[in-house]
This record gives structure tokens, sequence and C-alpha cells, in this order.
């Protein structure tokens, strides 16, 4: 089961992932973005330390409207609406539960990509961070979930081609470079992994 501390250690360690890879995060926003992808992503995770630091006794569902209404309000270009949204549809879907299992919590994760591609208006193989959270959560439910399998949903949007975004005015010149949003959302699930 996953306790309201799992929680607080998963986005923490998620936290300090963006930080350490906030230069590459950048690097890759450069190639087909406008290369802020790191930089904002960095501020959010600050944010969150910061508001945390703040904050005692949270249940599940606080935690995860804390990091979501931190990416929104301090997260430029779309991550902050996209992974906000996503983590506020884990909040409401939550509920006042004390504790989750993996099966809850991949419901919860279910309800964010939900809201992710409904904020997004994307879909499946568009080169976007929907690429990682469908086969994560389909790997979940499989109980087949680990570190190399993120590292293969992520390195698998290289290929394909963009068509949602800024990317997306790249046209074939967004093929062969991995989706910056999909590398951070791998990184969250890493640091999930690492808390189950």
């Amino acid at each position: 089961m996953l306790t309201p501390l799992a929680f607080t250690k998963w986005f923490e360690q998620w936290s300090q992932d963006i930080q350490t890879h906030k230069e590459y995060l950048s690097d890759l926003d450069n190639a087909i973005g406008d290369g802020d992808h790191g930089f904002n992503m960095a501020k959010g995770a600050n944010a969150y330390a910061e508001a945390r630091l703040t904050k005692s006794d949270l249940t599940i569902s606080e935690e995860c409207k804390l990091i979501g209404m931190t990416l929104l309000s301090k997260v430029g270009g779309a991550s902050g609406p996209l992974y906000g949204s996503a983590f506020l549809a884990m909040a409401k879907n939550i509920g006042d539960r004390t504790e989750i299992s993996q099966e809850e919590l991949t419901d919860a994760l279910q309800a964010g990509i939900e809201s992710i591609m409904l904020r997004g208006k994307a879909t499946r193989n568009e080169k976007t961070m929907i690429d990682v959270w469908l086969p994560v959560i389909e790997a979940m439910r499989q109980n087949e979930l680990n570190d190399e399998a993120v590292d293969r949903f992520v390195n698998d949007t290289a290929p394909l081609r963009a068509t949602k975004g800024r990317a997306a005015y790249l046209g074939d010149r967004s093929i062969g470079h991995i989706d910056p949003g999909s590398f951070s959302s791998g990184l969250l699930f890493k640091a999930l992994l690492k808390v189950m």
C-alpha cells in the first residue's frame, strides 16, 4: 500500500531528478521546442520543495493537489498546465483515502493521463508525454514496470514525428529527437519505482 509519505518521497525524488537533469531537458527542448523545458520544470520543482516546507501531515490527495497547483502556477509553457491538470485529476480520483494500492494508483494515473489528453488535445504517437504515460500505465497493470521499460518508452518517442505543440512546426525534422516532456515523465515514473 502507498501512504501519504510515499507520495511525498515520490514527488521530492522527482523534484531532485528534475534539478539533476535540468540542462539535458533544456537541450532536448532546444532541438525541437523553445529550449525552456528544463528551466521551467526546475522552477516548478523548486517551488514545490518550498511549498512543501510549510506543510505537514498532508493526505495523498492534498499532496497531489499541492504539486498540481504549484506546477500550474509556476511552470510556463505547456508543461505546467499539463502536469498540473494530471495531478489535480489524480487528487480528485484518490479522494479522502489514507492509503492506496498499486491498482488504485494505476487508476489515479489513468485519470491523470485522461486529463492531459483532454487539455493537450493529443493522443498516442504524436510525440508527447502521452507516449510515456500510456505504456507506463499498461505496464503497471501487467505488473511489468521497471526502469528499463520506462527508458524504452522515453526512447521510443525519438522516431516519432511531432504533430502537437511547438515541435509540430518542425515536421520531419522533429524525427530522431526524444520528446522533452516524455523525458521528464520518464523521471517521474522512475522516481515512483524508487518509492514503490
